[in-house]
């Protein structure tokens, strides 16, 4: 099942509606994100890629209470963090946040232990005689519990941030924020962090994790692309790689999006055709018409796959007949064909992957019909 379907079967327990972030410079106002609307559902793993500047640490501030939007909402579960006063919000974020952030930021006087521990006293969470197993426990569980006693200068990057997770963990909280968790760390560690990250979302933490490692984001439950303040369409990216992220914003801004209900017809073969679809849930079958014969079912299209794609490039009418499965409905989203057009003349990688694709399909439509 994709991230966006388990989502849909499950309120979203974090939500985004609108979020505006703008700061005042002194060479004018500056917006660095443009009407987020975003959801997450927990126990989510959920990885935000995007180029410097694109507004990824802005989106993770908003998330934390860190900082505040200019305009919109921020709800994680029942509570809306955008109402929160800076009281109010250091209570909050202690008992439902654990934050991990890319330079480790323990507090180099006290022992790692104690900067485990730190939390539950801040938030009184625990009972005091409690405190120390419990972060003991957290300190075992990142394979770190031999170390307890020592200050954070004995260790190294990739203990600091193991010791970094326990103590995000030490309220137990429902989320878990890490910035860049593994931008200073080598292959090897990066590796097993990922690792316990997986482990969280496995037991129910819904875990956001920003990150410049596109290999590792590939392996979150789901990517959101942030490009230029906005989110790019995830479908778009998953069926466009090759584009650029600017080129992807650009599409996803000109994305219509269809609803068909179980076996509905989405394109008529022999009718005139100027549309590339991609689907976004549901799956959509494809047949075509044999001479003397009934339609034959030639393949089937889910989440992240596209069609349409000989019409669009080439122009004329539709080559098959598509319609939703006949036992769930299907979405998709469509690109006008000027707008496809343009994006292939401005992507030499993507043109070339279409025209494969095209050559590919036609010839199998070709031997389908025989």
């Amino acid at each position: 099942m994709c991230a966006q379907a388990a989502l849909a079967q499950r309120q979203a327990f974090i939500r985004l509606r609108g979020v505006t972030k703008a700061y005042k410079t002194g060479a004018g106002e500056v917006t660095v994100l443009k009407g987020i609307d975003l959801d997450f559902g927990q126990g989510e793993f959920v990885a935000i890629i995007g180029k410097s500047g694109s507004g990824k640490s802005t989106l993770i501030n908003m998330l934390t209470g860190i900082d505040r939007p200019t305009a919109g909402e921020v709800w994680v579960g029942d509570t809306a963090v955008h109402t929160l006063s800076e009281g109010q919000m250091a209570v909050w974020r202690g008992r439902n946040l654990g934050i991990v952030f890319q330079f480790f930021q323990l507090l180099p006087m006290l022992s790692l232990v104690e900067n485990v521990m730190l939390p539950m006293d801040f938030c009184n969470t625990y009972p005091p005689r409690r405190r120390r197993e419990r972060a003991m426990h957290l300190l075992g569980l990142v394979d770190m519990a031999t170390h307890a006693h020592k200050l954070p200068s004995a260790l190294s990057g990739g203990q600091q941030q193991r010791v970094a997770i326990a103590r995000a963990l030490a309220n137990d909280p429902p989320v878990i924020v890490a910035d860049e968790p593994t931008g200073n760390l080598d292959s090897k560690t990066a590796e097993a962090v990922f690792a316990l990250f997986q482990q969280l979302t496995a037991q129910g933490k819904t875990l956001i994790m920003v990150t410049h490692d596109s290999s590792l984001a590939q392996r979150a439950h789901r990517t959101v692309l942030i490009a230029d303040g906005e989110i790019v369409n995830e479908y778009v990216a998953r069926a466009l790689p090759t584009l650029t992220h600017q080129q992807m914003l650009h599409a996803t801004r000109r994305l219509q999006p269809l609803h068909f209900p179980p076996g509905a017809t989405i394109i008529q073969e022999d009718t005139h055709g100027d549309q590339f679809f991609i689907v976004t849930a549901g799956t959509a079958n494809v047949f075509l018409r044999r001479p003397g014969a009934s339609d034959v079912m030639v393949a089937s299209y889910g989440p992240g796959q596209y069609f349409g794609e000989i019409e669009a490039l080439r122009g004329g009418k539709w080559r098959a007949t598509i319609r939703a499965a006949p036992d769930t409905p299907v979405d998709v989203v469509a690109l006008d064909r000027a707008t496809f057009i343009a994006l292939l003349a401005e992507s030499e990688a993507t043109r070339e992957v279409i025209e494969r694709v095209v050559e590919s399909r036609l010839a199998e439509n070709e031997t389908s019909r025989l």
